[in-house]
């Protein structure tokens, strides 16, 4: 689930990249050059409250020999471990192999109420400007504090104890960290100086793990929230989790769960989740989630960022791509770059990344990001070595494996064009032009669509990439395709959504994807492709869901009139993607996504109180006519 669980800390957060031929032997040369290079020290840095956030700090041992070193940090809700002065890491200091091999001061520091650090933990501490500046005594209680202020009392604390610091500072981090980069830049410590946001969880109602333009991602939250809102006292980073619910079929498990409120069971969470009870006592864009918006708070960016994120990223696709664009709207002259891989949540980290699912991309994807950017940017702005001449958005085309560069993101020559559902099964550019023409379909929340074809007790990553012919096949799920394309069509940035429905019921989901058919030849699904999918294959490329309840405002719902058409826009994450020659773009159009996203009751009441009388089967229509066009607007790179 979001933010890594911490059965995959050890391998994210802490640990430099394994060997694929012998990752245990290369882990443990990893634990030995730890040892043989650093010195490694715990400390209790005081913040302007007086709260102490334990830190754990590696020092090279050249550093004795009067040579001056960065600090690059990591500032974590997932452990800080191993703790004490002689327990080294089973790995490296930090994930990256590459930049422990050059030698930084690295320093990885428990968030306020995790684990070791005193205080209270906040979920996405909400920014308090008025905390800013320089820690003195007189901004310290009465002015409050945020993960900007500790990350600048800790950078200030660490230049001034740290000996042999060259009084420059880098901060990155992959999810949670992610966010606590972000969070960082809003009137930074002037020796910050590069900062990687990577996968940062941004919005959590809009986008990033919690919510998806309102609409509750049950799976995810249901099995990160059991250990991640346990208790965490001590040293330990492994901990008791609130329940263990064991299954096998997810989709079985919750549709047997019933209604949301009933996961607040005695078996379950049962009132002990503080971060799962806030999500649902706040079903709307209320002041809670506002506040927990990072993107308006990144202005006047001066350290040198890296965003980074995943077109595979089931967690925080959104993330990346929104925190990079505020800060170029709100921080013009930021010097800001964007990077975005053919990868799931954090796999950039990997040792090998050439492949996911039935892709393959011809190359080591991870490794080629890590050498040509991640290691290259840290040492130019922290050590003033080598050069970074990254273009300002460097993308992987997800459809003819190719790196691309961009001197702007979305790419300025992008032409927005619409995609027009047709009577028929029918997809083209040019808008229909007969009167009072529909498709409809019976959503039933007792039988829902269900996200993957597979049986899965955990989320199947593989979905962001799956042959949707499994859901084509189903009488609630709406499909519409091209002809097959006479030339290349790339698509690169925001898919906007643009229905005209309407619903017997009085609420309702709708979930849009953009699908590239393969043709009934193809034998791979790129030149020296394997394994090669079957002929046909429809390769979901993007897709989203928009509680239709906030159709017009996040901030106050409003029920749907039975039986009146109405328009619904909403944009869909970025994509770069080239749809080949002799390939076919579908669009499909659902409204219940199950287990990935709770079930809408199609019913306007409180979704997290609905009981299960609420829930009621709707016969939802999809207008294509002359007066409600109903498309999808795809944004085509010229050829």
């Amino acid at each position: 689930m979001p933010r890594f669980p911490a059965a995959v800390l050890p391998l994210l957060l802490l640990c430099a990249a394994a060997h694929a031929q012998n990752p245990a032997a290369t882990r443990a040369a990893d634990s030995a050059y730890v040892r043989e290079h650093y010195l490694k020290l715990d400390r209790r840095i005081p913040m302007r409250d007086g709260v102490q956030l334990y830190t754990v700090i590696y020092v090279p041992k050249d550093a004795a020999k009067n040579r001056r070193y960065p600090i690059l940090m990591q500032r974590t809700p997932y452990s800080a471990a191993p703790y004490g002065e002689e327990n080294y890491p089973k790995a490296g200091p930090i994930r990256s192999r590459e930049l422990s091999r050059e030698q930084y001061i690295f320093v990885n520091q428990d968030v306020r109420g995790r684990y070791m650090s005193e205080g209270e933990f906040e979920e996405m501490t909400p920014t308090v400007p008025a905390a800013h500046g320089k820690a003195t005594s007189k901004r310290s209680k009465a002015y409050g504090h945020d993960e900007s202020t500790d990350t600048y009392d800790t950078i200030e604390w660490l230049l001034k104890n740290v000996p042999h610091n060259n009084g420059r500072v880098g901060l990155m981090g992959i999810s949670y960290p992610g966010f606590y980069a972000s969070a960082a830049l809003p009137d930074a410590h002037p020796a910050l100086k590069a900062v990687s946001p990577q996968a940062p969880v941004t919005d959590e109602f809009m986008g990033d793990d919690a919510n998806h333009k309102g609409a509750f991602f049950l799976l995810d939250n249901f099995d990160f929230m059991q250990s991640f809102d346990a208790p965490h006292p001590g040293p330990q980073p492994k901990y008791t989790p609130l329940f263990n619910a064991e299954f096998a079929d997810a989709y079985r498990f919750f549709l047997d769960l019933g209604p949301i409120k009933n996961a607040n069971s005695a078996a379950y969470f049962n009132g002990r989740a503080k971060t799962w009870g806030e999500y649902l006592a706040h079903p709307t864009y209320d002041a809670y989630w506002q506040a927990r918006n990072i993107r308006p708070h990144l202005r006047n960016v001066r350290p040198a960022t890296l965003v980074v994120g995943g077109w595979f990223d089931a967690e925080d696709l959104f993330g990346a791509l929104n925190t990079y664009q505020a800060i170029e709207q709100q921080s013009p002259k930021a010097n800001n770059r964007l990077v975005m891989g053919p990868w799931t949540h954090g796999a950039w980290a990997r040792t090998e990344w050439s492949g996911f699912g039935p892709l393959r991309f011809g190359q080591n994807t991870a490794q080629w990001y890590r050498d040509n950017l991640e290691l290259r940017f840290f040492n130019h702005f922290l050590k003033d070595k080598g050069d970074f001449a990254a273009a300002e958005a460097t993308a992987f085309d997800t459809g003819t494996n190719q790196w691309c560069e961009f001197p702007a993101w979305p790419p300025k020559a992008a032409a927005s064009n619409a995609l027009f559902m047709q009577a028929g099964g029918g997809l083209t550019f040019t808008a229909a032009t007969g009167s009072e023409s529909f498709d409809e379909y019976v959503s039933d929340p007792q039988h829902p669509v269900p996200y993957t074809s597979g049986i899965h007790a955990g989320r199947n990553n593989e979905y962001m990439v799956e042959d949707q012919r499994f859901a084509a096949q189903r009488p609630d799920v709406l499909t519409y395709q091209t002809e097959p394309l006479a030339a290349d069509y790339t698509v690169a940035g925001p898919i906007q959504a643009h229905l005209f429905v309407s619903t017997t019921g009085t609420d309702a989901d709708f979930v849009v994807k953009l699908i590239d058919v393969y043709p009934d030849s193809a034998r791979g699904t790129a030149p020296g492709a394997s394994p090669a999918p079957r002929a046909g294959y429809q390769q979901l490329v993007r897709a989203e869901v928009m509680r239709g309840r906030f159709r017009r405002s996040f901030e106050k719902p409003e029920a749907f009139q039975p039986g009146q058409v109405t328009e619904i826009r909403y944009e869909l994450p970025d994509a770069l993607h080239t749809f080949r020659k002799g390939h076919r773009l579908m669009v499909q159009v659902q409204s219940t996504w199950f287990p990935l996203v709770d079930r809408n009751p199609q019913k306007f009441v409180n979704i997290p109180t609905a009981e299960a009388a609420d829930f009621q089967k709707a016969t939802i229509r999809l207008y294509h006519d002359a007066q409600h066009a109903s498309s999808v607007k795809v944004p085509l790179l010229k050829p």
